[in-house]
């Protein structure tokens, strides 16, 4: 599949990558300027951020889309697996 393709797919899944940037970039401030950032372990952090990123492509693209929902989910479950020694 070429690249065009795939940009294509994409953009017509997620919206314009130029807007989900915007909206991504503004949680990331948020989140980022809160006090209990600090607090956070980099898997917390990351985990978060992944979050969020599918949050931006929610709101920017097809909220009907599973694998967006899925993955915010699988994203929490591999902290909760942290914190529960599981991995």
């Amino acid at each position: 599949m070429s690249i065009d393709k795939v940009l294509t797919e994409r953009g017509n899944r997620y919206g314009a990558f130029k807007d989900g940037a915007s909206i991504m970039q503004q949680l990331k401030t948020v989140m980022r300027s809160t006090d209990g950032w600090e607090r956070l372990t980099d898997s917390q952090k990351e985990a978060l951020e992944m979050i969020q990123h599918k949050i931006g492509r929610v709101l920017n693209g097809d909220p009907t889309y599973v694998d967006s929902w899925t993955d915010i989910c699988g994203f929490s479950q591999l902290i909760v697996n942290e914190l529960e020694g599981k991995c």
